[in-house]
């Protein structure tokens, strides 16, 4: 007999989103060998998405991105709902658990660079517009004589105001550019070792309400085991921070076999300084080492991370 329930999939509305939507309804689709249309995409407008004048560290942080999502998991609007993990906050309501991440996508950060110009070609006061703090002041630090910009707007949005010349280049994840079909639009690719992405950042995460076991089954074939020790470990990083938008921080951690190796970044917004560190362990251990690299850091911190915006 068919148990399956037919899931209500939420979803923000960006071309990106509903690309990551699609993708988690074709991998429910196969792994139960049902049709596509037995899992309906809603697409819920966010308060992140209307923002599109001002920083989101001015107006509330990541969770302008999740918050309407998280309500309408509550109401029973939806049974589960899609995120690019770097947007979910380090606490969520009570109600609601990450059901788990599927497969991790390149973590990396792509440089798109109008006429091809690389960041380190880029002349003295070139214009590099991004929406993170965490992008920006990785810039600054390896390009002091350049000037960043606020830029939102979806992913096209922003590769067409390069092409335009309104600005000289952008930062985008490569993984959302991939899920697109415009990965060869990106001029270079940022090392990790160099540019640690966000925390999350290549990972589309799941959330359903606490006590659906329903759903917690049927999502359970769709999870990658080795991105939910890495995320595990990168969460715990920022927890240990108090990490948000309002902070430049990075974390990215790779696991190999029984093994986990994880780096962390905490930046001064113009460049100036950052605190760097590196930890290996068992996979298995990952939240426990991204809490202790955050605490290390902050042991190194003078004023604390607030010391630092």
């Amino acid at each position: 007999m068919d148990i399956l329930p037919s899931l209500r999939i939420g979803t923000r509305g960006s071309p990106l989103a509903l690309a990551q939507a699609y993708m988690v309804r074709a991998g429910l689709a196969r792994a139960h060998e049902v049709g596509e249309d037995r899992f309906a995409i809603e697409i819920i407008r966010t308060t992140g998405d209307q923002i599109q004048d001002r920083p989101l560290s001015e107006s509330g942080g990541k969770g302008l991105f999740t918050k309407e999502l998280d309500s309408a998991l509550i109401a029973g609007t939806i049974e589960l709902a899609v995120h690019s993990s770097k947007d979910l906050p380090t606490h969520l309501p009570s109600e609601i658990v990450i059901a788990g991440y599927l497969p991790r996508e390149d973590a990396r950060d792509a440089w798109i660079g109008r006429g091809g110009v690389t960041l380190d070609a880029l002349p003295e006061g070139a214009v590099v517009g991004t929406a993170s703090l965490r992008r920006a002041a990785q810039v600054k630090r390896r390009r002091p004589g350049v000037k960043t910009t606020l830029l939102r707007g979806n992913v096209e949005t922003r590769l067409k105001k390069v092409e335009s010349g309104e600005i000289d280049a952008t930062l985008l994840a490569l993984a959302g550019l991939k899920r697109l079909g415009l990965a060869d639009r990106a001029t270079a690719l940022l090392p990790l070792d160099e540019f640690p992405p966000a925390c999350g950042q290549g990972a589309i995460g799941i959330t359903r309400r606490a006590q659906d076991d329903a759903v917690r089954d049927a999502l359970a074939p769709l999870f990658d085991e080795a991105t939910g020790f890495a995320l595990a470990a990168e969460r715990a990083f920022l927890a240990a921070l108090d990490g948000s938008c309002r902070t430049p921080i990075a974390g990215h951690a790779q696991v190999s076999g029984h093994d986990l190796a994880f780096v962390g970044e905490v930046l001064k917004a113009d460049g100036s300084e950052a605190y760097v560190v590196r930890r290996q362990g068992r996979a298995i251990d990952a939240a426990l080492i991204g809490a202790d690299a955050g605490k290390e850091i902050l042991l190194r911190l003078p004023h604390g991370v607030a010391g630092l915006m």
